[in-house]
């Protein structure tokens, strides 16, 4: 299926796959459910011709699939008897998306989704740009692709964050794992440290409006750490939202004492990665909004939570729901 797709586009889009992988029903194990293949095309007008190819390739291979498309992204599942062995994302350029006009009616509802872990590939943030609507774009620093998605986001209308690596805990972190980033905050950090940290970071993710944290099960309950952080944002007119990656969190506590503007998250969407899921937890962080009048919830660019997100935004606001960026919930 890739070389279909290099053939008709000469190599000259930008294709990525990423393996969906599954627990068993036991709960012990894990396995390969799908491949994720993502191409995002240069020229739109290619898209046609790797319809065709992709069907040939089905053909051969004895595969059905099934075509759907919504806000620029075309969806091929192929399955073998009955069951989907890879989808194919093919994602096509859009014009830039105008921001949404602030303020928003009194007494509406308002919830900001935000999607962090961005910075890894092209392809997978192109898929979460395409979607119609406002999305706050939280992205790792110093990856190969940092920069590139931040100004991309920027650019079609997308709020950018900076998704900021702090020290974990060893049991590790809701759907993070415990890993350490090769640069992250620390704790035994001062605030020369942090501030020199923050700002390399920043040089990678343009357009940066505001942070939260990656991992930062330790570093977030760390109250010197904290301390000195939320000067060095005041600085830099950067709000913080807390991720919440654990219950002994002081940062939002820190922040509202050093006067930066904050929040925290509420809902994670996507611990559970299927389509299923991710839509439950969007409407509970729904019903969140509605009772609180805001909520902010958290996800990252899974194949299943940007289905989900496509398919399940576009109803809130007829529940009374404005989406808005994380910067209109920080206070």
């Amino acid at each position: 299926m890739v070389s279909a797709a290099q053939q008709v586009t000469g190599r000259k889009s930008e294709i990525a796959i990423r393996p969906e992988i599954r627990q068993s029903s036991n709960g012990e194990k894990s396995r390969l459910a799908a491949d994720d293949i993502y191409i995002s095309l240069r020229d739109p007008s290619e898209a046609g011709a790797i319809r065709q190819a992709l069907a040939g390739v089905a053909e051969r291979h004895d595969l059905s699939f099934v075509e759907t498309s919504s806000a620029g992204v075309t969806r091929f599942d192929f399955l073998s008897n009955g069951t989907r062995t890879h989808t194919v994302h093919l994602i096509t350029p859009l014009p830039i998306r105008p921001r949404p006009i602030a303020p928003h009616p009194q007494g509406a509802a308002e919830l900001a989704i935000i999607v962090d872990d961005l910075g890894h590939d092209r392809a997978s943030a192109d898929s979460l740009l395409a979607l119609p609507f406002p999305i706050t774009v939280s992205v790792l620093p110093q990856l190969a692709f940092s920069s590139e998605v931040a100004e991309e986001a920027y650019r079609r209308g997308d709020q950018v964050m900076l998704h900021l690596p702090m020290e974990s805990l060893s049991e590790g972190e809701p759907s993070e794992g415990s890993m350490p980033e090769p640069i992250e905050l620390r704790v035994g950090m001062d605030r020369s440290q942090v501030a020199s940290v923050v700002d390399a970071m920043l040089e990678t993710v343009p357009h940066a409006a505001g942070v939260n944290n990656h991992q930062g099960s330790r570093a977030t309950a760390d109250p010197a750490l904290m301390q000195a952080l939320m000067p060095v944002l005041r600085e830099r007119s950067l709000f913080f939202i807390d991720s919440r990656t654990t219950a002994a969190t002081v940062a939002f506590d820190s922040a509202e004492t050093a006067g930066v503007r904050a929040a925290s998250r509420k809902v994670f969407l996507d611990d559970t990665q299927t389509r299923e899921a991710v839509l439950a937890q969007l409407d509970l962080a729904a019903r969140d909004a509605l009772r609180d009048g805001s909520a902010i919830a958290i996800g990252h660019p899974h194949p299943a939570t940007i289905a989900a997100l496509a398919d399940g935004v576009p109803s809130l606001e007829s529940r009374g729901i404005r989406l808005v960026f994380a910067s209109d919930l920080a206070r």
